[in-house]
């Protein structure tokens, strides 16, 4: 069996960006850029108002005070969208409203909370500056400037950078397309009474959640039964759809446990199979050309936790993110933890984190079995007790990756 260090370096050597494509902005978010984003133009284009005001010339106002206003003559009106019709003079003001080009003459804008309007004049109650209130042209963005590097991811802000700077399509790694087969003869689906034997699959959906929850595209099959036939036909039209493929379920030694022998049958190469992991034991991964298939125990918790340190990493590095890994914490456990029989093997153990006078805390989300799902809801962070370290006292440090943050490393 790899260790958990071990089996992550396996994957990852295997997980390669596809061929950049090129999309529109808007379907782009959350994706990596591929290629550099230039400005098509400055950003503004020309100077404008920050302010519904009056374009001014700061000469004009620098005896200006709610005791002795400086009186100044309106020539016209000017709205967002419009361009004024005669320059800005001493003497004078223009009228504007935030966005408006900057008239030509005028270098300062007055917000009109500073000002009282009599008639066709503008009383202006406060000495400005030059330039107050005022966005030169291309502040923001210099016509030509490279304003996002490749590698860069497109969160809102970066897709609205794109947006100003003229880019309408976007080179990206594309989203990965994750197959998900749940096998199991005894699922039934969320909707159905479970019979005699059978149990609700929580599996495809909670494995859905976390596919869409990084970024990346669920496909998802139909349920599979726990023949041979049925798993081969799975396997064969999930491989030919998507990039990565996760099964749940039929990878440990029972009778009816096929999907290593179909795989194998198929020509897959098995890179590993069981990790020195609690829950996880079982995990395995397969690759055929440049296909992946990571097979995830069935147990719930177990599939849950093998995707989130290892599927979630992958699927990362493949649509081109360098950041992989959650933020890791140092905390102090609140209560004693012993591995028992287990101790050979690392353990992912489900917390609650509490920070408490400056120090972070952590507390087992209750039982630790792999069928009990609930420790998944309400663990904000996830405890790695080494598989050297049999027992952790209460008030020893433990390593914590916060489960709830975006990766930082």
């Amino acid at each position: 069996m790899l260790n958990i260090e071990e089996a992550l370096r396996a994957i990852l050597d295997h997980a390669t960006p596809p061929t950049p494509v090129t999309i529109a902005l808007d379907d782009a978010a959350g994706l990596v850029l591929a290629e550099d984003v230039m400005a098509r133009g400055n950003v503004p284009p020309f100077a404008n108002s920050a302010m519904d005001g009056f374009a001014v010339i700061a000469a004009d106002l620098q005896q200006a005070s709610e005791a002795t206003p400086v009186r100044l003559h309106i020539l016209e009106d000017v709205p967002a969208g419009s361009v004024a019709t005669q320059p800005v003079r001493p003497g004078t003001a223009i009228r504007i409203m935030t966005g408006a080009p900057l008239p030509d003459g005028a270098d300062t804008v007055v917000h009109v909370e500073v000002t009282r309007a009599e008639g066709d004049d503008v009383l202006i109650l406060l000495a400005l500056k030059n330039g107050v209130n005022v966005r030169r042209a291309g502040e923001d963005m210099k016509d030509g400037a490279i304003v996002l590097t490749a590698g860069t991811v497109l969160r809102p802000g970066e897709v609205g950078v794109c947006a100003a700077a003229g880019q309408a399509t976007v080179a990206v790694y594309p989203r990965a397309r994750v197959a998900i087969l749940t096998t199991g003869s005894e699922l039934v689906d969320a909707t159905e009474v479970p019979g005699p034997g059978q149990i609700r699959d929580a599996n495809a959906h909670s494995l859905r959640a976390q596919v869409i929850a990084l970024g990346a595209e669920p496909v998802i099959f139909a349920r599979v039964p726990d023949t041979r036939e049925a798993v081969r036909s799975a396997l064969e039209q999930a491989l030919a759809r998507t990039d990565v493929v996760l099964t749940n379920g039929g990878v440990s030694v029972g009778d009816y446990d096929f999907v290593k022998d179909v795989l194998q049958e198929m020509g897959t190469e098995l890179v590993f199979w069981r990790v020195k992991q609690k829950p996880g034991k079982p995990m395995a991964f397969w690759t055929l050309g440049s296909k992946l298939i990571v097979g995830l125990p069935g147990n719930p918790v177990s599939c849950m936790v093998c995707t989130e340190e290892y599927v979630r990493p992958l699927v990362r590095q493949m649509m081109g993110h360098t950041l992989l890994y959650r933020p890791v914490r140092t905390a102090v456990l609140d209560e004693r933890y012993a591995k028992g029989s287990d101790a050979g093997r690392a353990h992912f153990v489900r917390v609650r984190l509490q920070e408490r006078d400056g120090v972070l805390h952590a507390m087992s989300t209750g039982p630790q079995g792999s069928g009990i799902l609930t420790s998944m809801a309400l663990a904000t962070g996830i405890a790695i007790i080494p598989e050297e370290t049999p027992i952790v006292e209460a008030g020893q440090p433990v390593r914590v990756q916060l489960t709830g943050l975006p990766e930082d490393h």
